[in-house]
């Protein structure tokens, strides 16, 4: 060690062509260095939810946490199972070896939960999804003495306009009830009608679909897919099932005999900025996005937008993550200025 440095002190050019160099190759990689407050990473884990409307915890523990448990538990990366039945749904965590291949894994999970063919018919389609932590960069505020269905409306147009922005591709409505359509019957109206719950059930379960219908080869080797969309998404819709045909061709529908409202779900959820009723929405940095260029983004947007909505409609930038990002940044801008100095 001693003879290099004694080298480099007899070649003062040598070295300092050598530091020149390692200062050039230092700004030219500044562009390749990664930008983010927190690092995305997976927890190792896959998350299986299955809804299963009108079901009791135990009935959804035997009809379906049961018999996903038994065909996962026995793959090779699977650690442990664990799995919370409640009503209408059950949730199965499957937790996997330190080191597994994630993506591996969720394809052999999927490929097993999608071979199983004693499901409960009320019980719907399983969704599987790998539980990724993930650190927001900014939240935008909307707040405002208006209704909670308006808010939830301008709260949706400003996560549409950001999500139309290039540099952004993940934003998430937040701390807002979620949609429900509340259907009310009367045993009164059941009786003048002679329905049961079941009936009217089973009209809503078979009416409210949307089943694929196959394909058909047309000429020069084209496909039309075929599908039969039937699902109710609002009110209107609903009222229009139909519960019974009578024998004179006229028909019973929902909506005469129910009433049907266009409704959030019952929660103790209550969410305020600034003293109003808000809604949030988070905007987060997905793979080798910038985090500190995706809040100017958000930051302008917002300073641009303010005048295109109602008066009494305020949208706030809020928790930008990002600054202790640009002060890390800064710091170490300083620190090597000082250390090129000296």
């Amino acid at each position: 060690m001693n003879n290099l440095i004694e080298w480099f002190a007899k070649n003062g050019v040598v070295a300092n062509l050598l530091a020149f160099f390692i200062v050039i190759l230092g700004f030219m990689s500044i562009g390749t260095l990664k930008q983010e407050v927190f690092p995305e990473f997976s927890s190792d884990m896959i998350f299986i939810t299955v809804p299963y409307p009108g079901a009791a915890p135990d009935e959804v523990e035997e009809g379906v946490c049961q018999r996903i448990e038994e065909a996962v538990y026995g793959l090779t990366d699977v650690q442990k199972v664990t799995s919370t039945s409640i009503e209408n749904a059950g949730t199965i965590v499957v937790e996997l070896t330190p080191g597994a291949d994630v993506s591996h894994a969720l394809d052999e999970i999927k490929a097993q939960v999608d071979a199983i063919d004693t499901f409960p018919e009320e019980s719907e389609k399983p969704v599987i999804r790998e539980i990724i932590m993930r650190k927001q960069v900014i939240n935008v505020a909307v707040s405002g003495d208006v209704s909670e269905v308006a808010l939830r409306h301008y709260a949706s147009q400003v996560r549409d306009e950001l999500m139309a922005l290039p540099s952004i591709t993940q934003v998430e409505l937040s701390n807002v009830r979620d949609l429900e359509i509340s259907i009310e019957i009367s045993e009164q109206a059941l009786r003048r009608y002679a329905l049961t719950f079941d009936e009217v059930s089973l009209a809503i379960r078979s009416s409210s679909v949307d089943l694929p219908g196959g394909s058909i080869e047309v000429q020069h080797g084209g496909e039309i897919l075929l599908r039969a969309k039937g699902l109710a998404k609002r009110a209107v819709d609903f009222e229009q099932i139909v519960l019974r045909t009578r024998p004179d061709g006229t028909r019973l529908r929902l909506g005469q005999v129910a009433t049907i409202l266009d409704d959030f779900e019952e929660t103790d959820q209550e969410s305020y900025f600034d003293g109003k009723p808000c809604a949030l929405v988070k905007v987060f940095r997905v793979g080798d996005e910038n985090a500190i260029a995706i809040s100017e983004t958000v930051h302008q947007h917002i300073a641009n937008s303010r005048h295109l909505y109602p008066t009494g409609i305020g949208l706030t930038t809020w928790q930008d993550d990002s600054i202790y990002l640009k002060g890390r940044r800064d710091l170490m801008i300083r620190n090597g200025l000082t250390g090129f100095c000296l």
